[in-house]
């Protein structure tokens, strides 16, 4: 079995999981590069040195899901952190202006199908994910689940006329709700082991995924999600924060 700690970041080979992925690795775990074009999440673990290694990995493909499970468990025989970061806002056009985003994710205009992939990915990937690679996790000495979120899914705030960030979005936002419940799902089925599993916003940061409108930079965005990788055995599980602290679901 491999001597480190080993962390897998899904969508790590740029943007949030990039950073994510290199702060890990410079804390001395073998990071894995999750990313749907092998070539490039070679390209990204090369840049992280040696303590990081590519595996291919697109959280909406079983197979590739299960190979990664199995080759993770092969070449490394174990798997401490899992950070569910891979994401879309949308499946439309590269570079569509942000603006056009918005207003073509309204619920009213919305098509289904965009909806679908959205969830496909942001949804439906990361409890797929979870699931192949629960078994390694259970045998961890100390297993860390984390999921990239956003604040924009909390209905609290989203349901709060005073709040001016309020988004009426059919796809991403909603897709982040669903992400917050399943992690509180795995937490709460998870209670009493020695995994942990929470919630992470990055807040807004300026990436692809925003057409890099955020404010905010990815080495800011990945410090609330790396804390959590880490916590210690005093750590909460079943929570939802950014680095300020604690966000209403």
């Amino acid at each position: 079995m491999h001597d480190k700690l080993v962390a897998l970041v899904t969508g790590a080979n740029k943007g949030i999981g990039l950073q994510i992925a290199k702060e890990l690795a410079g804390r001395g775990l073998t990071v894995l590069v999750g990313s749907r074009s092998l070539e490039l999440g070679e390209a990204a673990a090369k840049s992280l040195g040696s303590g990081a290694r590519a595996v291919q990995l697109d959280v909406t493909s079983d197979a590739s899901i299960a190979a990664a499970a199995a080759w993770i468990r092969r070449e490394l025989g174990r798997l401490d952190v899992l950070v569910n970061n891979a994401a879309i806002s949308h499946a439309g056009k590269p570079g569509t202006p942000f603006e056009e985003l918005l207003k073509a994710s309204r619920p009213s205009v919305a098509p289904v199908a965009e909806v679908r992939a959205v969830f496909e990915t942001n949804v439906f990937g990361v409890i797929a994910v979870t699931q192949a690679m629960l078994p390694l996790l259970r045998e961890a000495p100390a297993g860390r689940i984390v999921n990239v979120s956003s604040e924009v899914g909390s209905l609290a705030k989203q349901s709060d006329p005073s709040n001016p960030h309020r988004l009426p979005s059919a796809a991403y936002v909603p897709s982040k709700t669903a992400l917050n419940a399943i992690t509180v799902a795995f937490a709460n089925e998870l209670e009493g082991t020695r995994i942990k599993v929470n919630a992470a916003c990055p807040g807004f940061t300026a990436t692809d995924l925003n057409n890099f409108r955020g404010t905010r930079s990815v080495e800011q965005g990945a410090r609330e999600p790396v804390r959590l990788a880490l916590l210690d055995a005093n750590g909460p599980t079943g929570t939802f924060s950014n680095e300020d602290g604690p966000l209403p679901w």
